[in-house]
C-alpha cells in the first residue's frame, strides 16, 4: 500500500492512495505549489473521499482563484491551530 501523504493519515484502498497521489503530481504540476485543503470538521473514514473531491475541483481553477483558494485554506488551519492552542493553554492554566 503506498504511504498516506502529509497529514493524510485516512483508511483507505491502495488504489485510492494511489489516485490521490496522481492528483497531488498533476496539482502540483499545474499550480507549482502543494495542495492544501483544511479537514477539521470531516470525519476521518471521510478524507480520502474529501481530499480526492476538492483536489479534482480545484484542478479546474485558474491561477489567480487557486491563489485565493489556498490562501483560504491555509487561513482556515491557521485559526482551528491558533484556537486549539488557546483552548488547550486555558486549559492547562486552569
Amino acid at each position: 500500500m503506498p504511504q498516506p501523504l502529509l497529514g493524510m493519515r485516512a483508511p483507505g484502498s491502495a488504489a485510492a492512495h494511489t489516485a490521490l497521489q496522481a492528483a497531488h503530481a498533476a496539482y502540483e504540476a499545474r499550480f507549482g505549489h502543494v495542495f492544501v485543503v483544511s479537514l477539521d470538521e470531516c470525519p476521518p473514514e471521510e478524507m480520502l473521499d474529501t481530499v480526492l473531491a476538492s483536489i479534482r475541483a480545484r484542478l479546474g481553477s485558474d491561477p489567480d482563484e487557486e491563489r485565493s483558494n489556498t490562501a483560504e485554506q491555509l487561513r482556515r488551519i491557521t485559526l482551528s491551530r491558533l484556537t486549539h492552542l488557546v483552548s488547550s493553554h486555558a486549559s492547562a492554566s486552569s
